[in-house]
């Protein structure tokens, strides 16, 4: 499809991580273990919070949702990239790349918001358990699930929008292994000034007003488990949001290293990096986090084998 003398770009090529052939085939292999175990994993977990009456709490029901989250996630980026290693061409259409964004966009947003309301939860838990039947009743939970989600699948769509407004005709080579927005405003031939704007002004609305949300959360939680005077009451309230604020380290740690790293020559395969592991390490170590260290998960599991 032509404009002019313009060329414009219907389809992309992802290039992933690696030209060599040999090197594609083990990738390839390591990447759909990761993937098959990340969905044992995910949907494991969401199966038997949903199963185990015992977990039917707003704690484990976040849990359970922040699983089946990580399992969308991983679900958006990592079938399209096994093809992409098996496929020469690795060609991928505009509308394929737009969806793609949306869907991984939506449920990163989503976990965003869930890791708020874990906090949130840990707090009530921690700080006012006499209250907290109350305060995180079956219909606070069911409002701040709904919160999450509504703002998970509308916060992609202002991008979308703004995305269509533009034309592709410079290049139709994606130096990624998926359709990451900043990367197509790269080979953009309109002015991507507007899109970029967005991006920044809605990263700090959702990623830095989420985080503070939780940083205050967890500020207040250590306090109160510091005036705790008994070292089981200490070790019990530690244990119950460990879990927690390790998941929450490891995923905004690895947004801010996405966007502080200083530029060089090895900037591009650094963001790489970092998105690989935000996009599909992240999702593969978020079950045995919540599981290893949680008792209750673990007898449940045992309940469930059981039976």
């Amino acid at each position: 499809m032509s404009e002019g003398n313009k060329t414009l770009v219907m389809e992309f090529v992802l290039t992933g991580f690696t030209e060599r052939p040999w090197l594609e085939v083990l990738l390839f292999l390591v990447f759909l273990v990761i993937y098959l175990t990340t969905m044992v994993g995910n949907l494991g977990l969401t199966a038997l919070i949903w199963k185990d009456a015992h977990l039917h709490t707003p704690t484990y029901l976040f849990l359970g949702g922040l699983a089946f989250v990580d399992a969308c996630i991983s679900t958006s980026i990592t079938p399209r990239m096994l093809v992409n290693f098996l496929d020469k061409t690795a060609m991928i259409s505009l509308a394929e790349c737009i969806t793609q964004f949306y869907f991984f966009a939506s449920n990163a947003t989503i976990e965003c918001f869930l890791l708020v309301v874990m906090a949130y939860d840990c707090y009530v838990a921690i700080c006012n358990p006499l209250l907290y039947p109350v305060v995180m009743s079956n219909r606070v939970y069911a409002t701040l699930i709904c919160i999450a989600y509504a703002i998970g699948f509308m916060h992609p769509l202002i991008h979308v929008s703004l995305l269509l407004r533009l034309t592709f005709c410079r290049s139709n080579i994606v130096h990624y292994f998926y359709c990451e927005i900043l990367q197509l405003l790269k080979i953009s031939c309109g002015d991507p000034y507007i899109n970029a704007l967005m991006i920044f002004i809605l990263a700090i609305f959702i990623q830095i007003s989420t985080l503070t949300t939780i940083i205050i959360s967890y500020i207040r939680v250590l306090f109160d488990i510091l005036k705790k005077k008994s070292k089981k009451g200490r070790s019990k309230a530690f244990s119950t949001c460990s879990a927690h604020l390790l998941s929450v380290s490891l995923y905004y740690g690895t947004l801010i290293l996405m966007y502080m790293h200083p530029a060089s020559d090895l900037a591009e395969d650094q963001d790489k990096v970092y998105s690989l592991f935000y996009t599909i390490i992240i999702p593969l170590l978020n079950p045995v986090i919540y599981s290893l260290r949680n008792k209750e998960v673990i007898v449940a599991l045992r309940r469930v084998a059981k039976k």
